[in-house]
């Protein structure tokens, strides 16, 4: 399966070292399927005058054995995992992990339920309505090594 990971530089060899630790589901490598959400994150980069590349990665689905958590929905196992992931105690063990995006709707409800505005029920309520736009976080570098292949990278 085709995939996408916005950047400012080219990345042919991802690794999780260079990944912030505080992110939806911790610190791995971030990509996704939907080419113009992975464009929409790079014009982020070009909004702060870097510069900005879509790298291309064949993410392959021969890849059995691994452990994935699949969090299919904005519902409560999402919010609590990424709860825990972005306050810096997540101690799973997770190769990937798939799921929801934190998207700029999104962000507005988790910041307001983590600044403790809105409680979890209000929060769950608000996400309820919201469609996931996928994203992978391949965590392990293992693997990285052994999934993901590089393609290309191009300019925007």
């Amino acid at each position: 399966m085709k995939v996408y990971h916005s950047s400012t530089i080219t990345v042919k060899h991802p690794d999780t070292t260079h990944s912030r630790q505080y992110l939806d589901f911790g610190r791995g490598f971030y990509l996704t399927t939907l080419y113009e959400q992975a464009v929409r994150y790079a014009e982020r980069f070009k909004r702060r005058g870097q510069m900005a590349w879509l790298n291309t990665y064949e993410l392959a689905d021969h890849c059995d054995g691994w452990k994935v958590l699949r969090l299919d929905a904005y519902d409560k196992t999402w919010l609590d995992f990424v709860s825990v992931c972005r306050s810096g105690e997540d101690k799973s063990d997770y190769d990937m992990v798939v799921g929801g995006i934190a998207n700029d709707r999104v962000i507005l409800t988790l910041d307001r339920y983590f600044a403790g505005e809105i409680s979890q029920e209000e929060a769950l309520g608000l996400l309820k309505y919201e469609k996931p736009n996928v994203q992978y976080c391949i965590r392990s570098e293992r693997m990285l090594q052994e999934c993901l292949t590089f393609i290309e990278s191009k300019e925007l």
